[in-house]
């Protein structure tokens, strides 16, 4: 029998959210973090659409929510660099163990990497040009989403863009992640969590019609392939 994708499942945990997830495990999962998220999440789209056209009008700020390893902040520095363009990138972590191992392996992107929550930023005062995370919204309820979209909103300001990027839960997502992954399970995935995770992440995740019926006024969800969605609240000057 199928996996059940009739409703979030939102009371299966992650196996790497568990404070006393196997180290070597978990290093393993951020490790190979960068390459399967340049299939599954195309940060160079993200890069081409919403970063390069700021960037080019000057010094951009990035605040990447919930960075994980990090790969995705040193995929954007190193866009960003072969470029020629000038960005401060901060990766935000409320884990420890996710922050620590992303400083220790940032090879001289010069991203910042913060343990920290999102209204510790708030209370702060910080603001930044554009706020995005991305596989973030699977592991929030809908209260917390609603708090999580406030928060993003102050840090971006009037001005800024907020990008929440995630998977959207169905039955295709989930077949083509089973099938994708299988090969691998045995050799390359062995020893990590992208297998196990990544199919309760979807189970996890909203749909677009959900996410929709909860974005507050000013934010979009757009749809795209394969099973990817975002959430978005676009500068107030019109910018993109």
């Amino acid at each position: 029998m199928g996996a059940d994708l009739s409703a979030r499942a939102v009371d299966v945990p992650e196996l790497m959210d568990d404070p006393g997830a196997d180290p070597q495990a978990l290093e393993h999962t951020y490790r190979l973090f960068g390459a399967v998220n340049a299939v599954v999440s195309r940060p160079g789209a993200l890069y081409r659409r919403d970063i390069r056209p700021r960037a080019r009008a000057g010094r951009v700020r990035i605040l990447d929510v919930g960075a994980g390893g990090g790969d995705l902040c040193r995929a954007l520095a190193a866009r960003l660099a072969r470029d020629g363009l000038a960005a401060e990138i901060t990766a935000l972590d409320a884990d420890e163990r996710a922050t620590a191992w992303a400083a220790g392996h940032d090879a001289g992107a010069g991203v910042t990497y913060r343990c920290a929550l999102v209204a510790d930023l708030v209370g702060a005062g910080e603001t930044y040009d554009v706020v995005l995370s991305n596989h973030v919204l699977h592991h929030l309820g809908a209260d917390e989403l609603q708090g999580m979209l406030a928060d993003t909103a102050r840090l971006a300001g009037e001005t800024g863009l907020v990008v929440h990027r995630d998977i959207a839960r169905s039955r295709a997502a989930y077949a083509l992640f089973a099938a994708g992954t299988w090969p691998f399970a045995g050799n390359l995935l062995a020893g990590s969590f992208i297998r196990s995770d990544g199919l309760t992440s979807i189970r996890r995740s909203y749909t677009a019609a959900e996410l929709s019926a909860l974005a507050p006024a000013g934010w979009t969800v757009w749809v795209g392939m394969p099973a990817r969605l975002e959430l978005r609240r676009e500068a107030r000057d019109g910018r993109r």
